[in-house]
């Protein structure tokens, strides 16, 4: 009997599988083809916690993501856990960890870039105890968020007016709330804020470069706080990014951390945590974790790896 190679966690529900009508079957396939011999997971029926430890306890060294950013990162816990390697086909909306390590987007081209693919080391985040591999957000953020979810897999007109429509009314009525931020290294200070975001590694500043990140490997936070966000600041702000220039915006404040916590006033704090809508207990307690993820990407080109072995040096 052949030993198994990848165990496949397919959700069938994320952006790209749903809209082409994607089979787990057509995947095993796709893996054979390749010549390997795979496990695949694809009951939406069971807990998904039961799938999660079904994925730690499997006997291939490596694991496969193929779903969106919500799949990518309770898989990424499994493969830290287990010591085993992850994989990602990324069949979401957004597909954050992909565009930051070059992976693509195409199912075909994926699948022509996969053998050449090896294991690269990155940072993750954590809160309380949960990996996270994007950003956490608190504030007015994720209830335009949950609205959003309710949304998901409609893309007609009344859908985004009503999304729309929601988005600003919440921005318009949105207040500041209290938080007192503890970096690992500084003293607590309080700031009034509408929302605060805690990112694995810094976004980049460019055109077009929109929650992009050129490095997945410095092992830090960086800590966002947005004061105040009225409509027109948001339409600002989201300007700023698409022109490559927002770092610098009024509304914004950043800082770089290893480790920080936060307190609010409310014990249970509703959060985005990359992309998913959670409820966190407080205090929120955040570090990296450096390099403790090994994922699959395509090599990193020379000229790069150059650039970041010279500001690593630095």
């Amino acid at each position: 009997m052949l030993q198994t190679s990848h165990h496949i966690v397919f959700n069938s529900s994320s952006g790209t599988a749903a809209s082409a009508s994607l089979r787990p079957e057509q995947l095993i396939e796709r893996f054979a083809a390749l010549g390997h011999v795979v496990s695949m997971d694809a009951d939406k029926s069971r807990p998904f916690a039961e799938r999660m430890q079904t994925a730690r306890s499997a006997a291939a060294p490596i694991l496969v993501a193929a779903g969106g950013d919500g799949t990518v990162t309770a898989l990424a816990e499994a493969a830290i856990q287990s010591g085993k390697t992850l994989a990602v086909i990324p069949l979401g909306t957004a597909n954050l960890l992909a565009r930051d390590l070059a992976i693509p987007l195409d199912l075909d081209a994926w699948f022509a870039g996969y053998p050449d693919m090896a294991p690269r080391r990155i940072d993750v985040g954590e809160v309380n105890g949960r990996v996270f591999l994007h950003k956490v957000v608190i504030g007015a953020v994720p209830g335009i968020a949950a609205a959003r979810e309710q949304l998901r897999g409609r893309k007609d007109l009344g859908a985004l007016l009503g999304f729309l429509s929601h988005f600003f009314y919440r921005l318009s009525r949105v207040r500041r709330f209290a938080a007192e931020i503890t970096p690992g290294k500084g003293e607590p200070h309080i700031e009034r804020v509408q929302s605060i975001a805690v990112a694995n590694n810094d976004y980049a500043e460019g055109p077009g470069k929109v929650f992009s990140r050129a490095r997945l490997d410095e092992g830090t936070l960086s800590l966002y706080l947005l004061r105040h966000l009225s409509p027109l600041d948001a339409l600002r702000l989201g300007f700023g990014m698409l022109i490559g220039s927002w770092r610098n915006d009024q509304v914004l404040e950043i800082e770089n951390v290893r480790s920080v916590v936060i307190r609010t006033q409310r014990r249970g704090v509703r959060a985005m945590l990359d992309g998913e809508v959670e409820m966190l207990q407080g205090p929120l307690r955040f570090r990296s974790l450096p390099l403790a993820l090994n994922v699959l990407a395509p090599p990193v080109p020379e000229a790069q790896a150059i650039a970041i072995e010279v500001v690593g040096e630095v």
